[in-house]
Formats: C-alpha cells, sequence, structure tokens
C-alpha cells in the first residue's frame, strides 16, 4: 500500500480508537465523582460502552468504586489500536512494549481529557447564562474533584477563581513528565 494510504488509515484507526477510549475514561470517572447518572449525557455514554463493557463485567466485579471491567476494556481498546497501528507501519511491536505503550497513551489520554475539561469549564463560566444544560453539569462534576484541592491552596482573587490555571500546569507538567516514559 502507498504511504498515504496507510497514514489515512491509521490517522482513522487512532481517531476512531481515541474518541471510544474518551467515551469509555469518561464511563470509568463518572461513578468516582458521584456525577448524576439521569444526565442525558451520562445516559449515551453507557449506551455506548455498555456492549464490550457489560460481557467483562460479568467476570471481572468492580472493586470499590472503580469499574474494573471499564479500565480493562479501555486497555484492550488502546492496546488493540497501538498493534494495528504498528502493524499497518510495518513494525513488529514486542508484548512488553504494546503494553507500556498502552498503559502510558491511557495516562496521557486520561490527563488530556481532564485538561479540555478544564478549559471548558474556564469558557463556560465566562459565557454561561446560568440555566441548567446536561453537558456543562457533567463538566462541573467531573472537574471539580480536580479542582477543589487547589482552591484550597489558593483561594479566590479579586472574586476570581486562578485555581483552574494552576492545575492546568499541574496537568502540563504530568503529561511531560509521561510522554518521556513513551
Amino acid at each position: 500500500m502507498a504511504g498515504g494510504a496507510v497514514d489515512a488509515i491509521v490517522f482513522i484507526i487512532d481517531a476512531l480508537a481515541r474518541l471510544y477510549l474518551l467515551v469509555l475514561l469518561l464511563r470509568l470517572f463518572l461513578p468516582l465523582v458521584r456525577a448524576d447518572f439521569h444526565n442525558p449525557l451520562a445516559q449515551a455514554i453507557l449506551k455506548l460502552t455498555s456492549p464490550l463493557v457489560v460481557p467483562v463485567r460479568r467476570i471481572l466485579p468492580p472493586v470499590g468504586r472503580i469499574d474494573t471491567a471499564t479500565v480493562v476494556v479501555a486497555f484492550g481498546v488502546q492496546y488493540l489500536a497501538i498493534f494495528v497501528i504498528t502493524l499497518l507501519q510495518g513494525i513488529r511491536p514486542t508484548i512488553v512494549s504494546l503494553l507500556l505503550s498502552s498503559a502510558v497513551s491511557l495516562v496521557l489520554l486520561t490527563f488530556n481529557l481532564f485538561f479540555w475539561l478544564i478549559i471548558i469549564r474556564i469558557i463556560i463560566s465566562w459565557v454561561s447564562s446560568g440555566g441548567y444544560n446536561p453537558a456543562v453539569a457533567m463538566v462541573y462534576a467531573l472537574t471539580e474533584p480536580l479542582l477543589r484541592p487547589f482552591r484550597r491552596l489558593i483561594p479566590p482573587i479579586g472574586g476570581f477563581d486562578i485555581s483552574p490555571i494552576f492545575a492546568l500546569i499541574a496537568l502540563g507538567a504530568l503529561v511531560r513528565l509521561f510522554m518521556g516514559l513513551v
């Protein structure tokens, strides 16, 4: 296959895998932050991920509030995506390198998810009309546990909450730390 065609296929596989992984990560974090599962977005996330997660859950029950089935499915999707992409690129990966790349990639994707959720929360705070919106409620539920420790250290200054800035700096530092592992 021509190099351009392989690049296009790799892009499509990577994009679809990341989108599904983001939905799986949201499914993983929603119960941890005690999000409202009556939220239509939470219902959509459950509906999109249940075909893979529910059968695995029959084998792997949750450990506390951590949905081990979702973790295993997310890891499996990431592993499979990296495996297929490396094969398409003509690389024969080892199992250990695939395991390590999958784990680090999932952690980086999680950091990036929260980075963008905080950015979205900042933008919402500038333009929000104050009414209820399911997407806004979910963004706030997911980001509040991450921002709360920074808010304790850095109180609002002149009525402005600058804790998201420090959370973004911390997430950026963690991304750079983990990127050194790939």
